[in-house]
């Protein structure tokens, strides 16, 4: 079989050049979340500035680092000193960097994370010991934010495709040997066992064989797949070589949603890189083991995230599920056996192969094995891609990672796995998460998306918010979803409209159990998940809502009345001044009030108020 000693030499004196570089080396974000935020610009600004003060300045633009609520962010590599990473640079901020701290003696530690007051260089705090990433553990997310996404060296400089090669020198056998002693589950929210869903495929009659990822990831709120793409392409391409090798597979699509377009860019740029470098394509490296990618754009449709759904969309065919049996693994793509697995699992597999199954195994649960990563969005202070091991609890994640809820409001709920996953109230903030503790819970892993709520989140909203989602998402074919879901998102809207009436609480319990036990595929399957888990633990909203016509958290507008609290309301004006229906009166530094005929609740008040004086009645 072929070497790669050379390259793997060359990548690695280049990578180390880099990273023991005489001359200042600035790391720009620039994933989607720090273009979005501003850093195309940062990057702009950092050129000019370096070619018209004509320094020797190195830029390398890096994937999501994970603390997207910090985005764009710069990390300062300048030899002698610590390395420092800023948050919320804009251009001239990017400049001020440069010229003070890359080319001067000034920190700049107002603008760094993690600093303290004093401003000398040595009270700058190191990234890793910032908040958001103490209590991480980064596998998957290892090469997000440290490499160029668009150099396969530095890939290779940091082991990669090592797990490949250790595969064609071992053999199948033996590697899914490894796979399955990892524990690995599938990443994708069903948790099933990966070594398992390989071994079907690989013994199921019928050639040719096909193997797919699954980047359609579309959860509100959920960014982890296409962060590991814009990130990392080239951990998932070497997962996929991996278990096409396993399982008898020449050929493999990835299945990516066509509003990921940075991530198409990327991912397309790294199977060129791998193709040339011998590692795709027709007798790999002369092992007699050939495989050929190809990238499939989604239109959008969620319910192509399920597997048949999914199959169909690759084919050319509209993306509804079928019937299971016959399962993908025995007759999926043209009707061959095919394995599919989401991105977060394929990235999982080349360290798996690389050190072995026994040291992925050594962390995580005892049936949920590794770590998992989360987009952690809504109502928490520091947003973000967080990865951490299986069985850390929910408040690890909300209060340490995420920093609690903004403007020290009380936690509510996290919703865990997207639109179909359930509610997990304060009660259950030290649940271990796993697989099966959340599922007991009546939530479930989903891909990944955790979305925080605090005491001013309406639960029965936030059903009827999901459930309206679901309905417009459903694909039509199966009465049990596209009626009872409907049916079910009705009903919420009355009791939200101040409709309600009683047995509307009983009615959601029974649709949600006639909807999940007949449906054809797991859209409809868990579509009722938010309903009944919000009227598991917030039982007494629902009742709320029917019975006394009130919105205690002021956010279904036909049962809310604001009024202002004279003894707390400090006369500030921000109430008058953001009121977009002038209902708002009162004299710079005495009581306000609200004009209830005017108010047309909308909530600005209640949300800009500083002293918490706008209450609900």
């Amino acid at each position: 079989m072929k070497s790669l000693d050379k390259y793997y030499l060359e990548a690695t004196d280049r990578w180390q050049t880099l990273q023991t570089s005489s001359v200042p080396v600035l790391y720009v974000g620039a994933a989607t979340c720090g273009r979005a935020a501003g850093a195309g610009d940062v990057i702009k600004r950092l050129q000019a500035e370096i070619r018209d003060k004509h320094v020797d300045v190195k830029l390398v633009e890096v994937g999501c680092l994970g603390l997207c609520c910090f985005e764009p962010l710069v990390v300062v590599h300048k030899p002698g000193s610590p390395q420092v990473c800023y948050g919320k640079v804009d251009p001239d901020k990017s400049a001020g960097i440069l010229e003070r701290y890359v080319l001067g003696t000034d920190p700049c530690a107002k603008w760094a994370l993690g600093t303290t007051t004093d401003g000398r260089l040595d009270g700058v705090g190191k990234l890793s010991e910032h908040p958001m990433m103490t209590g991480q553990v980064r596998h998957v997310l290892r090469n997000c934010g440290v490499i160029d996404p668009k150099d396969m060296g530095h890939y290779m400089a940091r082991d990669g495709y090592r797990g490949f090669l250790r595969a064609l020198e071992v053999g199948p056998d033996k590697t899914l040997e490894e796979v399955k002693k990892s524990g690995l589950r599938g990443r994708g929210g069903a948790g099933f066992p990966t070594w398992q869903k390989w071994q079907f495929c690989r013994k199921a009659a019928g050639e040719p064989k096909y193997v797919i990822c699954n980047a359609d990831e579309g959860d509100p709120g959920a960014f982890m797949d296409r962060s590991i793409m814009e990130g990392d392409p080239y951990s998932v391409l070497e997962g996929m070589a991996i278990g096409a090798f396993v399982i008898g597979a020449e050929n493999g699509y990835i299945y990516v949603r066509g509003e990921y377009p940075l991530a198409i860019n990327n991912l397309s740029i790294a199977i060129e890189q791998t193709r040339s470098m011998g590692l795709l394509g027709d007798d790999i490296l002369g092992s007699g083991f050939s495989f050929n990618l190809e990238i499939v754009k989604g239109a959008g449709a969620f319910v192509c995230g399920e597997e048949t759904a999914l199959i169909a969309s690759v084919q050319g065919d509209i993306g509804s599920p079928r019937q299971r049996p016959p399962y993908p693994a025995q007759a999926g793509l043209w009707g061959k056996p095919t394995n599919i697995n989401n991105v977060e699992t394929w990235s999982n597999v080349p360290a798996i192969i690389r050190q072995g199954g026994d040291q992925f195994a050594g962390s995580g649960t005892d049936r949920s094995k590794g770590t998992k990563v989360f987009s952690l969005v809504g109502k928490v202070k520091n947003t973000g891609l967080v990865e951490v091991p299986m069985g850390t609890t929910m408040r690890q994640i909300v209060f340490d990672i995420g920093g609690g809820p903004q403007k020290k409001r009380q936690f509510k709920a996290v919703q865990s796995g997207g639109p179909s996953g359930g509610c997990i109230p304060a009660s259950l903030l030290d649940l271990p998460i796993d697989f099966d503790k959340l599922q007991e819970a009546g939530a479930m892993m989903g891909s990944g998306g955790l979305i925080v709520m605090d005491e001013r989140t309406c639960m029965v909203d936030v059903a009827k918010y999901f459930l309206a989602f679901l309905v417009d998402e459903s694909c039509g074919k199966c009465t049990a979803c596209r009626e009872g879901v409907a049916q079910m998102h009705n009903v919420l809207v009355r009791i939200c409209e101040g409709d309600g009436r009683d047995g509307d609480i009983e009615l959601l319990e029974q649709l949600g159990s006639y909807v999940k036990e007949t449906s054809l595929c797991q859209l409809g399957g868990t579509a009722p998940n938010p309903v009944l888990s919000t009227i598991r633990y917030f039982r007494d909203e629902y009742e709320t809502h029917i019975r006394e016509k009130k919105c205690r958290a002021g956010v279904c507008k036909s049962l809310v009345r604001f009024v202002i609290d004279a003894e707390a309301c400090k006369g500030c004006g921000l109430c008058l001044r953001d009121c977009p229906a002038e209902a708002v009166s009162g004299e710079k530094q005495e009581p306000h009030q609200i004009n209830a005929e005017l108010c047309v609740q909308c909530g600005v008040c209640y949300e800009d108020c500083p002293f918490d004086a706008v209450t609900v009645e």
